[in-house]
């Protein structure tokens, strides 16, 4: 369950993909309020550090996977052009035109939340290198990182419900990623609202009864959740609240939980959605595994489960089209290497 499939021949190969993702224009998937004809510019006039890998956030979360890489393995086949590529996209003039569109009223909700928790996943892995490469870039980047950290802070400590779905609204995803990426850098004011969310939003969840999945998630509303409640509560109090939250989880109701999904095209944009919730998914078992105590009646199935779902996952990250390669692998390092 801890190993890797990570070889450095595959790492290289995340690394060459997530490079060309960060400079490809088109296609671009680009949804914004547009008031007037002059608002009607290209993608990469708005956001000239973000605008490749067919939409925004995918961007910022190949740009995460090539410093990720960079870090763990800077002898890597590639490095050196991709250190070349971040320099050229990670500079002070164009992250202050990120910061600015963030600053203006279209960036109080435009790639809220999910956009927003890579961004600063990104910030957090930059922040905590300490090369000379990342203390450049991280310099660069950090007037777009205190927008959207301060933007993200007054979100999260008012929301007063959840977003539940499979797809980029859902909100304990984001407030996980936040949380990790505040307690890395040691912001505690933003990791104690992300936590106060969490159980604002889900300490009084149980008996989840939610259908899942849907056609187009890459995430597991129940399986993101736990996720989030694991960081925030200790061991004791997390087996008790997983344990109210999924008490049927060992019966045939919640084996479409427990068992990779069948992908039927995973070229298709929906497909390969599928494709990415097993390796979400996958991440998702394992952590609940390491929180729930030794002798949990779930921890086996957790394992089980997480095993399982990175078997299946794997099998879609490289072969399928800029549909699936413009992010998949994204969730495949995070799968198996974490961040920071």
């Amino acid at each position: 369950m801890n190993s890797t499939r990570l070889d450095d021949p595959t790492a290289a190969r995340l690394l060459a993909t997530a490079v060309a993702n960060v400079q490809r224009d088109h296609p671009v998937h680009w949804t914004m309020l547009i008031t007037s004809d002059e608002e009607l510019v290209p993608h990469r006039v708005l956001h000239p550090v973000f605008a490749g890998s067919y939409d925004w956030h995918s961007c910022v979360h190949q740009t995460w996977l090539a410093v990720r890489l960079l870090r763990l393995r800077p002898a890597l086949d590639g490095a050196a052009e991709a250190a070349a590529v971040l320099d050229s996209l990670l500079t002070p003039e164009k992250c202050e035109v990120e910061a600015e569109f963030f600053r203006g009223p279209r960036g109080k909700h435009w790639e809220r939340p999910y956009g927003w928790g890579w961004l600063l996943v990104l910030d957090a892995e930059l922040r905590t290198w300490g090369s000379e490469d990342a203390r450049r870039w991280s310099a660069a980047l950090a007037p777009l990182a205190t927008v959207l950290r301060d933007r993200f802070l007054a979100w999260v400590s008012t929301a007063r419900l959840p977003m539940r779905t499979g797809t980029h609204g859902n909100t304990a995803f984001a407030t996980g990623l936040v949380l990790d990426a505040a307690r890395a850098v040691g912001d505690d004011e933003l990791a104690e609202a992300c936590a106060e969310a969490a159980l604002r939003w889900h300490r009084e969840d149980s008996g989840y009864g939610g259908f899942e999945p849907d056609a187009a998630d890459f995430l597991s509303p129940a399986l993101v959740e736990s996720d989030l409640m694991r960081r925030v509560l200790d061991t004791e109090a997390f087996a008790a609240w997983f344990t109210a939250f999924l008490p049927n989880l060992d019966e045939a109701r919640w084996k479409v939980l427990r068992e990779p999904v069948p992908v039927d095209d995973p070229a298709d944009p929906y497909g390969s959605h599928l494709s990415g919730l097993a390796l979400s998914r996958a991440w998702n078992w394992k952590a609940i595994a390491e929180a729930l105590p030794e002798g949990h009646r779930y921890r086996e199935l957790a394992v089980t489960s997480a095993e399982a779902h990175r078997e299946a996952g794997w099998r879609y990250v490289f072969g399928h089209g800029y549909a699936a390669e413009h992010w998949l692998g994204t969730f495949a390092a995070y799968l198996d290497l974490g961040a920071y």
